[in-house]
Parts: C-alpha cells; sequence; structure tokens
C-alpha cells in the first residue's frame, strides 16, 4: 500500500489517510480481506505519530471500510464491487478541477501547470517503484 501525505494541505493526517485508503479499497486497489500495515509499521514508513494512524484506522473502522481483527490486525471489509470507470473519471474531474482553480488563483500559466503536473507524475512514479522494490525485499 502507498500513501503520500501533504503536510501543508490544510487536511488532517489522518483524514489524508482514511481518504486514500477508502479510495484504495472502493477502487479494488486493496481487494478484500487484504491487511493494512501495522499501526507503528505505517507511522514510521509515514513519519507520523502512532496515534495519527490509530484515529485513522478508527475512522475507517467507524465508516465500514476496514475491520479490526484483534491480534491480528485491520483487514478491508467486503465491499461491493470496484468503482466504474465513469465513477473514477469523475472523482478524478474534481480533484483536477480544484487544482485548475488554485493554479488560476495563483496565475500560474497552462504551460507551468501543465509542466507541473508532469514533473509530479514523473516523481510519483519513482517513488512509487521504489516503494515496490522496498516492500519485495
Amino acid at each position: 500500500m502507498f500513501l503520500e501525505l501533504n503536510f501543508n494541505s490544510g487536511k488532517a493526517t489522518y483524514l489524508q489517510i482514511v481518504d486514500q485508503v477508502r479510495m484504495s479499497a472502493a477502487s479494488g486497489a486493496l481487494r478484500a480481506g487484504e491487511a493494512l500495515p501495522g499501526i507503528r509499521t505505517l507511522a514510521e514508513q509515514l513519519r507520523i505519530n502512532r496515534n495519527t494512524v490509530s484515529k485513522a484506522y478508527g475512522e475507517l473502522e467507524r465508516q465500514g471500510v476496514v475491520e479490526h481483527r484483534p491480534g491480528r490486525g485491520c483487514f478491508v471489509r467486503e465491499q461491493s464491487s470496484p468503482l466504474k470507470s465513469s465513477v473514477k473519471k469523475e472523482m478524478l474531474k474534481e480533484v483536477i478541477d480544484a487544482a485548475i482553480v488554485q493554479a488560476h488563483q495563483l496565475q500560474v500559466s497552462r504551460e507551468d501547470f501543465l509542466e507541473a503536473v508532469e514533473e509530479r507524475l514523473g516523481e510519483f512514479q519513482l517513488r512509487e517503484s521504489a516503494s515496490e522494490k522496498t516492500n519485495k525485499v
């Protein structure tokens, strides 16, 4: 599982974790029955307080996304089928629209905006592949 936190977003860290895990479960990236990393492990990986991860996991359990199995950890619950492609695109459009509005407010040109998106995509792919290599070891 790959999570990325933005400490400058203004959104609580635990909510960022909740949103990303919920989205991964809904999209099928996390499958039903799949274990989430342990609280301590994820906290160390993200370099955050264990209580923050615990709060996120508690919220995910409250929302019915995961279930806690005493002594075993947190697991993704059985859910309805993964999101349809059209729903995924609609969710992505909302995020892109918000980024476009923010770029407009910051007076960022179209070219600079697209260049920044390409740059961030490249960095994300590098981090993701590095994370996958680390997890295979």
